[in-house]
């Protein structure tokens, strides 16, 4: 049997407790056959692919109030920015108190997946998965992030201590994170960037990136420095000599020469298919001086775009519909799901995704699966209003929420829906199996902007591939949709209008 004919891990079990207190009592309690579960975006791959064969009971963290919170705590020289276990990564681009200080993070949260992925992944996540090729964690060490747990060993621990080995953390075994912060010290001037090389503008695993902060005082001296490297060793590789090296001197083009070639030299990445060895290494000298040279002209946020939409519809802030705990349920018990306006109830709910509920228990099997990894966008549906990848989202985690799908797209008298029509009319539909996913992206997309500009368009579609021909087509009918109704309700970032 081939690999991919295998069953994966079907969890029997899954709960969504009322707080960290009570999922820590049941990681406890149920030890190795226990997994925690927040935005899941990495964990359900892992499990369809067979891993983890000892989990027999998710707990789904996603429904405990207040953890998706972003806030400042303190002022002056002790001011933290506080970042929850829950928040998303599409949550901290949208974030002023992030952009303002921790430019880096949300630059590195900005660069994961699919805007889709980013409405369900979170940034704790993306650090406890432990990654080398992870996004986030070379811009929180270049932030000087602490990480908070649940653990009275170590209840505080900075982000550079936290790793110790390729996928590996020192987080103790039952124990949690309940939230990151990062130093808000306006004085002196803390300038921070993160840049990232992919083989492609989205859904892109790193090849090479990095993260640099770096704090000036009034004569534009660097004080404190820190650079930080990805995807070229087991783990995020910290330079700090060669940032040393950086202080009390002017970020002059000798200097950063001096730098970026050091940085080269520090680092012996692997090959693999992502780039050779040397590719790497010559790389990491390239994004090293180009970083250093836009921080030094205080250039970081240039290509920053506040408009970038995020998939997020009518909904402003991004957060999903506060929803009630959950006893423990198995794969017998029954989920209650509004899907389209209509109630769905049935079982086998614990074991599978949204996608396959959605498609082999409430029959509606218009939403596709493509590659049931996050990474085709065929699957998406709409979780409470925002857009998702269902081959990611526990089935578990739809109970007693409302879901759209490309059948709820459709008019009331049940004739194709004003985007659904628009990819006829435009030729966009081609072999159509791709289609029920961007209809879903571009209801969203123009639910959040009303009339977008092309580079929107592209970048709210940038989580569906089209495996049939070029995107053209299906850019026209988003702007047929946009001509049809062309008033804007909600841009991202900008509250409603």
């Amino acid at each position: 049997m081939h690999e991919v004919q295998k069953q994966g891990t079907r969890p029997r079990s899954y709960v969504a407790p009322a707080s960290l207190a009570e999922a820590k009592a049941i990681l406890q309690h149920n030890g190795d056959s226990a997994r925690i579960v927040a935005g899941g975006t990495d964990l359900l791959v892992e499990l369809d692919r067979g891993a983890h064969r000892d989990v027999k009971l998710l707990v789904d963290i996603s429904r405990i109030r207040g953890l998706d919170s972003i806030t400042l705590e303190g002022s002056g020289a002790d001011a933290l920015l506080h970042v929850g276990p829950l928040v998303t990564h599409n949550q901290a681009t949208a974030s002023d108190l992030v952009l303002k200080h921790g430019l880096a993070l949300a630059q590195a949260c900005a660069e994961v997946g699919s805007p889709q992925l980013r409405n369900r992944a979170t940034i704790v996540g993306n650090i406890v998965t432990a990654s080398p090729a992870n996004d986030t964690i070379s811009a929180l060490m270049a932030l000087d992030a602490t990480v908070h747990t649940t653990s009275t060993a170590m209840p505080s621990v900075p982000i550079t201590d936290f790793f110790d080995g390729f996928r590996s953390v020192t987080l103790p075994r039952g124990e949690l994170i309940t939230g990151i912060s990062i130093p808000a010290n306006d004085a002196p001037v803390r300038r921070s960037m993160f840049a990232k090389v992919g083989l492609r503008k989205a859904q892109a695993i790193s090849v090479v990136h990095g993260a640099i902060a770096i704090d000036l005082d009034d004569d534009d001296v660097v004080i404190q420095a820190r650079i930080i490297l990805g995807s070229v060793a087991a783990t995020v590789v910290a330079l700090p000599a060669i940032s040393g090296a950086l202080i009390g001197r002017r970020l002059d083009d000798e200097v950063i020469d001096e730098a970026a070639a050091a940085a080269r030299a520090a680092v012996a990445p692997i090959a693999d298919l992502r780039g050779t060895a040397e590719y790497r290494s010559a790389t990491v000298e390239v994004i090293v001086r180009r970083m250093l040279k836009a921080l030094r002209s205080n250039q970081q946020a240039s290509a920053w775009s506040s408009t970038r939409p995020r998939l997020w519809g009518s909904v402003a802030s991004g957060k999903f519909a506060t929803a009630t705990p959950v006893s423990e349920l198995s794969n017998e018990s029954h989920i209650s799901v509004d899907v389209n306006g209509s109630n769905h109830r049935g079982g086998s709910a614990t074991g599978e995704s949204l996608l396959d509920w959605l498609r082999d228990v409430a029959g509606l099997t218009g939403t596709k699966e493509g590659c049931a990894e996050g990474e085709c966008g065929a699957c998406t549906v709409q979780l409470d209003g925002i857009a998702v990848m269902s081959c990611l989202v526990p089935a578990a985690r739809a109970h007693e929420t409302a879901v759209t799908t490309v059948e709820g797209l459709v008019n009331a008298d049940a004739t194709p829906g004003p985007v659904q029509q628009a990819f006829v009319d435009c030729n966009g539909v081609q072999c159509g199996f791709c289609t029920p996913g961007f209809v879903v992206s571009t209801h969203t997309l123009l639910e959040e902007t009303g009339t977008p500009d092309d580079d929107q368009i592209r970048h709210g579609l940038s989580g569906n591939l089209c495996r049939c021909t070029g995107y053209t087509s299906i850019i026209d009918a988003v702007k047929a949709v946009v001509v049809a109704d062309p008033a804007p309700r909600f841009i991202a970032g900008g509250g409603a209008k």
